[in-house]
């Protein structure tokens, strides 16, 4: 299915432009194909010609058996209603849908005139019920366990969809979530005591001198806090890949500097230590891959002295360090 769907994103384009590069101002008018995996879009100003794609790829599967889903197939426009279809549409997760707007809020064409609209992309409602539908029900499997290990669980969750969700306009979606999960925990805490009242429930489960409560394990040794969806930043903007470029095209400066974006949000410090060592291991010398599992590795040990600047760290491979470490 995959290397079919590849040929077929070839094929739409030589029907209309010739595929070469083209100014910026007739590619903003060009017929734009996005595909991952078995989901794909394309996108026109013209509603003949999206119409006439349609017919194409209909005509194309068929020819190899296929169909297109109806349930996941619609024509629509991003900024009004269509043929009985709302304005906008869902994909990978995302709500894309173009608003009216203002002077002062306008997006601009290629030649920074106004458009008297904005592209607003949002996380997709049903992405957001279910992903607190997975942190409702890791709460209620963990109904007798520790508060600490909760949060150990429920962090990672929480931490990889934000991160997912960061670069988009999701703000009142991290605000719904936190909404939930406090009155999702509030109940988890008010179930293990049932007899107390409400004031003690808090200063056992919550620091109350953070600003609008953290659900909080406290011991005389640390304190283990549940991030919030609000802690992560929303409308962090990505650099598109230039054209032509490849990870494999021997650039080490230009792909370091993308592998070390990846960390921007969710940490810093390996964000800096990936484009100070170039995209490669500090052990191994091999070059990081999006999917690799990094660890931070500590040049003189915190137990000899040494700290966490980033002199004294070093970025490998997460089964370097595992390595690392089991030699000692």
């Amino acid at each position: 299915m995959e290397y079919k769907l590849k040929a077929i994103v070839k094929e739409i384009p030589k029907r209309y432009p010739n595929g070469e590069m083209m100014p910026k101002e007739r590619r903003a008018r060009a017929l734009a194909v996005i595909r991952y995996a078995d989901d794909f879009v394309i996108i026109h100003d013209e509603i003949d010609i999206v119409n006439k794609c349609k017919e194409v790829m209909e005509e194309w599967l068929n020819n190899i058996d296929l169909e297109l889903k109806p349930s996941k197939t619609r024509v629509a426009h991003t900024l009004q209603e269509h043929k009985g279809n709302k304005p906008g549409f869902d994909f990978l997760g995302f709500h894309i849908q173009q608003f009216k707007q203002g002077r002062h809020h306008s997006g601009k064409n290629t030649k920074k005139e106004l458009l008297g609209f904005k592209t607003i992309i949002k996380p997709q409602k049903e992405k957001i019920q279910l992903h607190y539908k997975k942190l409702d029900e890791c709460i209620n499997k963990m109904s007798s366990f520790k508060q600490s290990e909760l949060i150990g669980k429920l962090t990672p969750i929480i931490r990889g969809w934000c991160n997912y969700q960061s670069p988009w306009n999701s703000s009142d979606a991290f605000q719904k979530l936190n909404n939930l999960m406090w009155n999702r925990l509030w109940r988890w805490g008010k179930r293990r005591h049932p007899n107390k009242g409400r004031k003690w429930i808090a200063r056992k489960y919550w620091n109350l001198k953070d600003k609008g409560w953290r659900f909080t394990s406290k011991s005389k040794t640390f304190t283990h806090s549940l991030p919030k969806h609000t802690d992560f930043s929303c409308g962090i903007r990505w650099t598109k890949v230039q054209n032509a470029r490849s990870p494999y095209d021997g650039d080490e400066s230009y792909w370091s500097k993308r592998m070390g974006d990846k960390y921007r949000t969710s940490d810093p410090q390996k964000s800096r230590l990936m484009k100070i060592q170039k995209g490669k291991c500090g052990h191994c010398g091999l070059t990081f891959r999006s999917e690799d599992l990094t660890e931070k590795h500590h040049i003189k040990e915190k137990s000899k002295g040494g700290n966490n600047s980033d002199k004294n760290l070093v970025l490998i491979h997460l089964h370097c360090h595992d390595k690392v470490h089991g030699k000692r």
